[in-house]
């Protein structure tokens, strides 16, 4: 009888049913947990939606063109969320040519909601130019009664001395104004840091000596953590941070410009809007005496 060999069997295929049950568990859980994010940024920022989807009837800015309606709305809730946290500080504004013609009559609140309480008015930049709106937005700003000061944008390659008496020129600063601001964002071209740090010192100086009041310092905080916080320590600080996560003002900054996107009923665009650190009674301590 011939014997015959086993035939081998074929090995059975490990089943997918596991692996599918993998899959679905996995896709599942990546969607609760991105419905649980979405839920959390929502309930964080319940707020400044509320206000946006129910409440907000007409905007008056004008797009940049670099913005979509997206981020726009998203910069607006936002704006009103922060706002709404710092209700009991001061809140103010600041301008240049680029708003254009504002009627100051009609600015009176950010948002449509938040009291304005101060105003910094672009006055001269560098050694012999000088803001083509300032004259209207200085004025304009009085007869509102909004607290205003001035300030000069600082271009590292010029004279500092000429780029002081520009603006000396030009702001004719009185009692119960606020202190004259230096605003410095770019770095020099042509000089060290140790050069630019002496020609800030000479502008400081003599526009302390004309007006006899300290100025205020205005930079983003990246420069200012790098050039100035140590070496100008003695100073007022104004600061812009856009950065949509940061929600409180450090203590280091007196004023933080916190968004260069707020709506202002009066003027026709996007607008720079900045929280004091601190009470609008508290505000009235800066004023020059």
């Amino acid at each position: 009888m011939r014997k015959t060999t086993p035939r081998k069997s074929t090995p059975r295929r490990k089943s997918t049913k596991k692996s599918a049950f993998l899959r679905r568990t996995g896709v599942y859980l990546f969607g609760l947990l991105l419905t649980l994010v979405i839920a959390a940024a929502g309930y964080h920022y319940r707020t400044g939606l509320a206000y946006y989807l129910g409440f907000k009837s007409h905007k008056v800015s004008k797009l940049r063109k670099e913005v979509t309606e997206q981020e726009k709305r998203l910069v607006d809730i936002r704006n009103y969320q922060l706002l709404n946290k710092y209700e009991g500080n001061a809140v103010g504004l600041d301008v240049s040519q680029y708003q254009e013609t504002i009627d100051w009559s009609q600015v009176r609140v950010a948002e449509n909601t938040f009291p304005l309480s101060f105003v910094f008015i672009r006055a001269t930049l560098g050694k012999d130019k000088t803001d083509l709106q300032f004259n209207r937005n200085w004025f304009g700003s009085k007869r509102n009664k909004i607290l205003r000061g001035a300030y000069h944008y600082y271009r590292p390659n010029e004279n500092s001395i000429e780029q002081a008496n520009n603006f000396i020129r030009t702001v004719k600063l009185e009692v119960g104004d606020l202190p004259p601001v230096l605003d410095i964002e770019k770095l020099p071209e042509e000089q060290s840091i140790d050069s630019l740090k002496k020609g800030l010192r000479r502008w400081l100086d003599k526009v302390e000596a004309h007006y006899g009041v300290k100025p205020i310092i205005y930079s983003g905080e990246k420069y200012y953590n790098t050039f100035l916080r140590e070496e100008f320590a003695g100073y007022t600080f104004w600061i812009a941070n856009y950065n949509f996560y940061v929600e409180e003002i450090s203590q280091d900054w007196t004023i933080w410009q916190f968004t260069e996107s707020a709506s202002v009923k009066g003027i026709g665009c996007d607008v720079d809007l900045n929280i004091y650190n601190g009470s609008p009674e508290m505000l009235q301590e800066l004023r020059i005496r």
